[in-house]
């Protein structure tokens, strides 16, 4: 079992809710807006690049387009995304809202930290509903810092003491490490990482009123 915590931060896309499909949506309506951009962005695509900062996203999507092309492209599809996930949101893994509710009666603080573009996490407490249960929250989007630094800025300004975060990717793994934070896979997600390198593991949110 894990040491007892005072928080639990979470990230976003994959751990709390899958908004790919939304997602792959707001890129075909901005690549039908251009006339520069010829292939069509599939599901799988988006799903394969979830969870890294939000630029590297595109420079993987779209590696032919030259820089003021790119520069452009990507301001027309972060108008998309936030509009589709407002409007439209994404699925909110099983038992999300009962998780939540029973970590803050726990006492635990809950807070987010994205590699998603500024305010995305506010479209997905919009959307959810569920922004009473957090915190606080950081992103790639605020200053362009990786998540480690993320995390340890949600860390340092608001004084906790035993966070532990929970993510879904290998990236979210290397960035808790960087910063010296506890780490809970969660399997279901978009990521791989083999069991050795994560003893606490939960195969859906549920799980974490076992583990913590």
């Amino acid at each position: 079992m894990p040491p007892r915590f005072d928080s639990v931060i979470f990230d976003l896309d994959g751990t709390l809710w899958d908004a790919s499909a939304t997602m792959t949506t707001a890129f075909q309506v901005a690549k039908n807006s251009v006339d520069y951009v010829d292939d069509d962005i599939t599901l799988a695509q988006v799903r394969a690049v979830t969870g890294q900062p939000y630029e590297v996203v595109y420079d993987e999507l779209f590696p032919n387009l030259p820089a003021a092309r790119l520069a452009e492209y990507r301001l027309l599809c972060a108008r998309q995304e936030l509009a589709a996930a407002r409007q439209h949101g994404g699925a909110l893994y099983p038992g999300l809202a009962d998780m939540l509710a029973y970590l803050r009666a726990q006492g635990y603080r809950l807070f987010i930290v994205s590699n998603c573009q500024l305010g995305y996490v506010e479209a997905f407490l919009a959307h959810s509903q569920l922004g009473p249960y957090f915190e606080g929250h950081q992103c790639f989007g605020t200053k362009r810092l990786p998540k480690a630094a993320n995390i340890r800025e949600v860390v340092a300004a608001h004084g906790l003491r035993a966070p532990v975060y929970v993510g879904d990717t290998a990236g979210d793994l290397a960035a808790c490490q960087e910063a010296g934070v506890p780490f809970i896979f969660a399997t279901y997600g978009f990521g791989r990482i083999d069991a050795a390198e994560t003893p606490w593991r939960i195969a859906g949110l549920p799980d974490l009123q076992h583990l913590l």
